[in-house]
């Protein structure tokens, strides 16, 4: 009994421990952060070529995200349900696998510019476009310099070494202020581009470096078919896609609303993904291999009671962030963003945005954490199906919006994204807990059923 309190003990500070640095990555890699949208805030402020950097950087910004997330929160667990002779062999098979995607999707990202950004940014002027092709093809090798440090960081997840892997917003954050200041005399904007991919490249150098002792353990006899080594990375890239694409979704529509939008949006989503970043990463990343392990452990039950908890400590401080966002958006913004090109009337275009577009921090934030306890769970069609949800209801409020001229207002941007995102979450909560109700429902009701009737008095 006491080697099973001291092993219990042992877990649980390791979830502590894990969170403490996890929240520390975030925290670095929030304030380095603040000073990159600062120094983009300052130099461009909400101006077309503020627009052009929006377009481009957001939506391969956003990718990048995506891919670091399937990483970290589909692949791991299937490392950690594995011994280390067959972990070493299927990271070895995976990794390469997954580096013939990345180089692939930054190949097309480059060749394709111009063809992405009359997607991405369709309402952009021909400059602006033109601008923003250039900045979307120096981007694009980002995405295989961060997916890559991305497969080397699940590796070293599965020894809970979160420390260099916690570095990576720091690195793309701290790259891209310092080429931007010190380039902006002579590449101008394209400095941002450029300090975001070296970055990308050092964190690749970091987690490369820092996983080799784990690659070197020799490996086990094991050999998945290409479908074994896809599937679960494959379902959660499309779940995270589609909430991502909720996010692209309001940026392209933002370019059609009128010159700053685009950029004032990309303001809003960085606070709010601060938020998001404190909310869900620090308890994603230490419960999602605890989870893993109950599931293989089969300790389904206490992984259902860590993830209830989980969601309804979630639940308080969303709510409670939401409203302080609100309530505090003006005054924040302008201590924080108002010099240089940003403007007092930079300041009204953001805080506008930002209400409206407040409200969904609650929906994605609990939407999020729980799509990644249940893929933990090998569960993953029922967050798949309401991933659905938010884009599309978004797509269909923001076409209304445009078509009757109504979008130009800033307040009512971010409307679809904040009914899309609620509303996802509202469903998906709704698939998991109305079996579960109606289950008790007809145990009532059958149990009600055997019990005989009762004498008369």
């Amino acid at each position: 009994m006491r080697a099973l309190l001291q092993k219990s003990w042992l877990r649980e500070g390791g979830l502590v421990r894990g969170g403490l640095i996890v929240g520390a990555g975030i925290l670095l890699g929030n304030v380095t952060g603040f000073f990159r949208v600062a120094v983009t805030a300052y130099l461009l402020g909400t101006h077309a070529r503020a627009d052009a950097l929006a377009a481009a950087m957001g939506p391969l910004d956003t990718l990048n995200s995506v891919v670091v997330n399937t990483m970290l929160f589909a692949f791991v667990p299937m490392l950690m349900l594995r011994s280390e002779g067959e972990r070493a062999a299927l990271f070895a098979q995976s990794a390469r696998v997954f580096a013939m995607i990345l180089l692939a999707a930054s190949a097309v990202a480059a060749l394709f510019a111009q063809q992405w950004i009359a997607i991405l940014g369709p309402g952009l002027a021909a400059p602006e476009r033109a601008q923003a092709a250039v900045l979307f093809r120096l981007f694009a090798p980002a995405t295989l310099f961060s997916g890559g440090a991305a497969i080397f960081s699940a590796l070293m997840y599965t020894e809970r070494r979160f420390l260099v892997p916690g570095l990576y917003q720091t690195c793309l954050n701290g790259a891209t202020i310092a080429c931007a200041l010190l380039l902006w005399s002579v590449l101008g904007v394209y400095g941002f581009a450029v300090g975001y991919t070296i970055g990308a490249f050092i964190q690749l150098l970091l987690t490369w470096w820092f996983s080799r002792d784990l690659r070197r353990i020799p490996r086990a006899p094991l050999h998945l078919p290409l479908s074994g080594v896809l599937a679960k990375p494959g379902m959660f890239l499309a779940y995270a896609g589609l909430i991502a694409g909720d996010l692209i979704v309001t940026r392209m529509f933002a370019t059609r609303a009128g010159s700053g939008m685009a950029a004032a949006f990309d303001y809003c989503l960085r606070c709010l993904s601060v938020v998001i970043a404190y909310l869900v990463y620090p308890v994603a990343s230490s419960l999602v291999p605890e989870i893993a392990r109950l599931r293989g452990a089969d300790q389904t039950r206490k992984a259902w009671r860590l993830i209830d908890r989980g969601v309804g400590l979630m639940s308080i401080a969303a709510v409670a962030s939401c409203g302080i966002g609100v309530l505090v958006r003006t005054p924040v913004i302008a201590l924080l963003f108002q010099r240089g090109s940003f403007t007092r009337e930079s300041t009204r275009l953001v805080s506008g945005v930002f209400l409206g577009f407040a409200p969904s921090l609650i929906g994605w934030a609990l939407l999020d954490l729980i799509a990644r306890c249940f893929f933990a769970l090998d569960r993953p069609r029922l967050p798949l199906i309401a991933a659905f949800v938010p884009i599309t209801l978004n797509v269909a409020i923001s076409s209304v919006l445009l078509a009757h001229g109504m979008l130009m207002n800033p307040v009512l941007l971010g409307t679809g994204a904040s009914v899309g995102l609620l509303t996802g979450f509202a469903t998906l909560f709704a698939m998991i807990r109305l079996p579960e109700l109606w289950g008790r429902l007809s145990n009532l009701r059958r149990i009600e059923a055997d019990c005989p009737p009762r004498a008369s008095d």
